[in-house]
């Protein structure tokens, strides 16, 4: 039967042009509470390394700030990268959040290695390739099926898998949830076959959404992150987020090379941004397509009020939404 989608938002500890890093983390728990009393779902902390624009390295650390701060917001992490972990240790730090916050945690999980070889040398992880046996290992220590004991003995949180094409196939084989995103919001066949695979599953989708008066401000929110994303692909050059002025000046200057501007062009086409009628709409075009019954929107503006008035914009706009529920069997 037709049912409103879940909101969850991933918060990625952006550092922004002026700020320091401190400040990235104090917004994180800002924008929880923001999120938390404005009805949202979830909330959802990123993994990144020893990189200049986003300060989440430890997502499980994070978490629990989030979590303690808040009191009713589901929380989890997107993700915890297993090829960095020790999948007991992973393991360890989630009963012990699931024993101080029973029935709110969310565990997605990828298989991302570290942004450069020298912080791959340093987390341990030069493959990616016993990804799965990570997983299955993770699995198997949360449901009591490891050699030891895990403590504190609680109930599983769910444990979702952030799944490219292959990643789809991984997830059907293990009964797990999926979060999909890029490429997977236009070729849908891959989720199709997820679905096909394993009746019961969910999947949840990762796209930018911005809601604002007109398209031309919701372009000027998205700026920013378009900026910075083109200069990662080309230059690995991952700073803190300039201003929309400095991004604007980026653009309309020699700043960026004709393929970053290129990429710029291509991640505000693929974002969903406009007013609130077109929102909806592109928004309802996605989860007709998938059969997704969440959303976790990810765009992250540079003004933090304007953060704010997007997460309760979009709290107000996806309850209007639709996605059939969908049951095992």
């Amino acid at each position: 039967m037709p049912t409103a989608p879940a909101l969850s938002i991933l918060d990625r500890s952006r550092t922004r042009s002026g700020q320091g890093d401190a400040d990235a983390l104090r917004a994180t728990l800002a924008r929880a509470r923001r999120a938390e009393a404005a009805g949202v779902h979830g909330f959802w902390l990123a993994e990144h390394h020893a990189v200049p624009g986003v300060v989440g390295p430890a997502p499980t650390v994070l978490l629990a700030a989030v979590a303690a701060a808040t009191t009713r917001l589901r929380v989890g992490t997107a993700g915890v990268m297993l090829p960095n972990h020790r999948p007991f240790v992973v393991a360890e730090q989630l009963a012990v959040l699931a024993a101080l916050h029973p029935g709110r945690l969310e565990i997605g999980v990828g298989r991302s290695l570290g942004f450069t070889a020298p912080v791959r040398r340093a987390l341990g992880a030069q493959t990616g390739e016993d990804a799965e046996e990570r997983l299955v290992e993770l699995l198997d220590w949360l449901h009591g099926r490891g050699p030891v004991t895990l403590r504190p003995r609680v109930p599983a949180p769910p444990v979702w898998l952030l799944a490219t094409g292959a990643g789809l196939a991984t997830a059907a084989r293990l009964g797990l949830p999926v979060v999909v995103g890029g490429r997977l919001l236009r070729d849908v066949e891959p989720v199709r076959r997820y679905r096909d695979e394993h009746p019961g599953g969910r999947v949840s989708l990762l796209l930018d959404v911005v809601v604002a008066d007109d398209e031309e401000a919701a372009r000027r929110e998205l700026l920013p992150q378009a900026v910075a994303l083109a200069r990662v692909r080309s230059r690995g050059e991952f700073g803190p987020l300039p201003t929309p002025q400095e991004a604007a000046a980026a653009v309309g200057s020699r700043g960026l090379t004709g393929r970053e501007r290129a990429d710029v062009e291509r991640y505000l086409g693929e974002a969903v941004a406009g007013t609130a009628p077109q929102v909806r709409r592109r928004l309802q075009e996605l989860l007709e397509r998938t059969g997704a019954e969440e959303l976790l929107v990810a765009a992250t503006p540079y003004d933090e009020d304007v953060e704010a008035a997007n997460d309760a914009r979009l709290a107000e706009l996806v309850p209007e939404l639709t996605t059939r529920l969908r049951t095992a069997g």
